[in-house]
Order: structure tokens, then sequence, then C-alpha cells
């Protein structure tokens, strides 16, 4: 919408607020560890005194980030029977008669070869308290950055919304826990952590009593698990999976939990990913099963609606493109203090926000609202912002004060990658490169 054919948008909108905390600013600035968890992570690291911590650290980052879905089995056919096509192709070529038991034996055997070369070759990761205490090391802090940012969305944007209850499935070191504390503080009453890994819940007990296991928790009605709930009918206001959903062996056990998180879900599902193609990909995965699926046994008849990033329910315009490039956001965080670890990095993460209610947002009647997904481009007058809109488009639009008005121009100026705005125009869809990679 143009300022011309809306003169009062920007009163509706703001409402008074500084531009610079417009209702669509959900970032946050730098983010640092809660004081009592870190001194909880530093003296359990110290006491354990592991060799080449900040190397491991460094290694087990990098896999994690760069780590594949297994490949199930009918990819796996269909990518087999590509590869014969090809081979019986080529060898038709080179000669006629290919009715040959030997031949068909070489091209079996360099389908398997090729195969082997090519596939991901998945296999779980199995945390014992080691390889624990360098996960500490390397994803506490970062972790911690994704899930405070990613519920930061639902704080600014739904503000009477007070969450009683939670589930944190594949809690890992209880991150979540120490997040949405940050955000709700006491009106959360029950906290479930569901970690398969023994050792891990074990740590997480220890960073809430403060590596003292005489003392009381920081954080209290904090439960952990090894399993889920099994009652279909038990519901938690927040249900949360954080770098979970990629360290399931197969899509369908994917699509089995992501259905279940749905059924234990009373008000928002909080899922989180790396930034990376895999990453994108199985949130838009489960974005579709819960959008389009119909369950045979209804627990809860309320549809899911998609509250965060994407401003519509439409396919993703970025996985529509050749070649796909995610959708993902960066959060600044200080790591903790540990030798290599002394300047502020960069979280960089996918996530996706589903609902059950329709959120009560405040200062935004009547307006359509984009989400910035790269960016911002500050210039002398003028600021470049690359959207995705609620027609499912993406575009790019330069704010001028004097084409958009002063207060659109300082809004957009003072917005960032991830924030939200008003859609003021309609130009330059498509052709949109992005800096999500």
């Amino acid at each position: 919408m143009s300022a011309a054919a809306h003169p009062q948008s920007q009163v509706d909108f703001l409402n008074g607020a500084p531009h610079r905390k417009h209702p669509g600013v959900t970032n946050m600035k730098t983010l640092r560890l809660p004081e009592e968890l870190q001194r909880a992570a530093h003296s359990i690291i110290k006491r354990a005194q592991l060799t080449r911590l900040t190397d491991r650290a460094q290694s087990l980052t990098n896999f994690l980030w760069s780590r594949k879905r297994a490949a199930d089995d009918l990819t796996l056919r269909k990518k087999a029977m590509s590869l014969e096509k090809v081979l019986w192709e080529k060898e038709r070529e080179k000669r006629g008669d290919l009715d040959n038991q030997d031949l068909k034996a070489r091209v079996k055997q360099k389908v398997l070869s090729e195969l082997k070369r090519t596939t991901y070759h998945w296999t779980p990761i199995k945390y014992d308290e080691e390889l624990g205490l360098v996960y500490i090391a390397a994803r506490l802090a970062g972790g911690y950055a994704a899930v405070r940012r990613a519920l930061n969305e639902i704080k600014k944007r739904d503000p009477s919304f007070a969450p009683h209850s939670l589930l944190d499935f594949g809690s890992g070191l209880g991150s979540a826990v120490w997040a949405s504390h940050s955000c709700w503080g006491d009106t959360l009453k029950e906290m479930v952590c569901v970690d398969s890994s023994g050792p891990m819940n074990t740590l997480a007990e220890r960073l809430l009593k403060g590596d003292n296991e005489k003392a009381e928790p920081h954080i209290k009605q904090v439960y952990f698990r090894q399993f889920l709930p099994v009652s279909p009918k038990v519901q938690f206001d927040v249900v949360l999976a954080a770098f979970s959903l990629s360290e399931l062996s197969s899509k369908k056990e994917q699509e089995e939990t992501v259905v279940t998180l749905w059924r234990k879900t009373s008000s928002y599902l909080v899922l989180i990913e790396n930034g990376t193609r895999e990453g994108h990909q199985i949130l838009m995965e489960a974005r579709d099963i819960l959008l389009k699926k119909q369950e045979k046994t209804v627990h809860d008849a309320r549809a899911a609606s998609v509250f965060a990033p994407c401003p519509h329910e439409l396919m993703c315009p970025k996985m529509a493109r050749l070649p796909s490039v995610p959708c993902n956001f960066n959060q600044f965080y200080l790591p903790l203090p540990l030798p290599g670890h002394h300047d502020r990095q960069t979280e960089k993460f996918s996530y996706l926000i589903l609902s059950r209610t329709e959120p009560v947002e405040v200062d935004r009647e009547g307006l359509d609202w984009g989400r910035l997904i790269a960016p911002v481009l500050r210039r002398s007058r003028h600021v470049h912002c690359q959207t995705c809109c609620p027609d499912g488009e993406l575009r790019r639009v330069v704010v001028t004060a004097r084409k958009h008005s002063r207060d659109v121009y300082r809004c957009a100026r003072s917005s960032d990658w991830g924030d939200q705005l008003p859609i003021i125009e309609q130009e330059e869809a498509d052709d949109i490169h992005s800096d999500s990679e």
C-alpha cells in the first residue's frame, strides 16, 4: 500500500510508538546467557577438564551444521533406477547387445558404488557425558539465542499470552526452559523436557542447580523424561522442538513426531532448525503436514494456522525457485567465556511457529505485513527492503520518505532482517537474490 492510498496507515500502525519500536520489530539485540546458566556451564566445564575442548567444540559445531537427514528407501530406489537407466543408455551406445549376464552384474555394481559414493551416511548421535560437555561449549549459547529469538515473536505480537505449561521435545541441555523463563517468568508452572539421552538430562539438571546437586533448581517445576507423554489428550500451552526433527531417523518418523507434537499443542507449536536448505525443508514439510493432512482421530478440532515467520500459508516462494535457498534469520549472541570464544557470534537458524488460536495482535488493524527476508540496505535517503508478502510473492522495495511518507521510511530504516513491515507497495516481484546462504 502506498502512503497516498492510505494516508493514515503510518499513524495507525505506530499508535504513538517510536519508529525503532514499531509493531513489526521482533529482532533482539545481542543476547547473552542468563548469568546463573553461564556460571553453571563454566563450573561444569572447568570441573571436567576436557582436553582440546575448543577444537572439539568447533568440530561438533561444523558437524551439526552440515548434517543431513537419512535418505529414505523411496528416494534411494528412485535414485538407483535413474542411475541404472543412464548406465544402460551408455552401454547401448557402446555395444548393441545388452543381453549379457556379466554386463547386468557390472551395471548393478556401478549403481551400488555410485549410491554409496553420493548418499549421505546418516548415523544417530549418542550423547554420553563427555560429548554432552563438548555440546555445552559448542551449542549452549547459540541454541539459547535461536530459541529466545523465536519466542520473542510470540511475546511481542501476542503480549497477553501467558503460558502455564511447556513441552520441550529433544530438550538437550534445557535451553528452551531458560529461554521460556526469560520470556514469561513464573507464569510457567509446568515444563516437561523430553530427551532420549539420560546423560543430557543429567547435565540439564546440573545446569538448573548451578552445578550443585544439593541446591534448589534456579527454575522450578521442570521435569525430565526420556519419552513423550502417552496420552493424546494431555496438551501444553507451548510445545517446542529445537534442532530435534533433523535428528530423527526417517521422514516417516519426522512426520509422526510432528503430528504428535501438534496434538499436544494447546496454543503455539515452535519448531527450530539450522538455517540450511535441509533445515528449512524439514520445517516446510512439517508446515504442509499440519496445514493439509486430515487426522483420523481428532482430539482438538482447532485448525493450525501459520503465525511466523511466513505471512501466508501458500507454498514457500524460496522453495519454488531453482536453486532453492533457505529462509533463515540471524541472531547475535555472546558465547561462553572459554578460550577462543571471545567475540560476538551469529546464530543462523530457520523457524516455524504454528498457532491453534487467533492471537490478539496489537496495533495491526487494517494492515498487511510482510517479512524482511534479507539484511536491510540503508543508503542515503533511501532503504532497500526484500520482503515475503501475504500473497506469497517475494518483492524488493526501495523506500523513500518522499514516496512513502516519513514515518514509513523511518520505520523501514529502523528495521532489519527478520522484522515485519507493513506492505507499502507492489513492485519488482521475482528475481530476488538472497543472503540466506
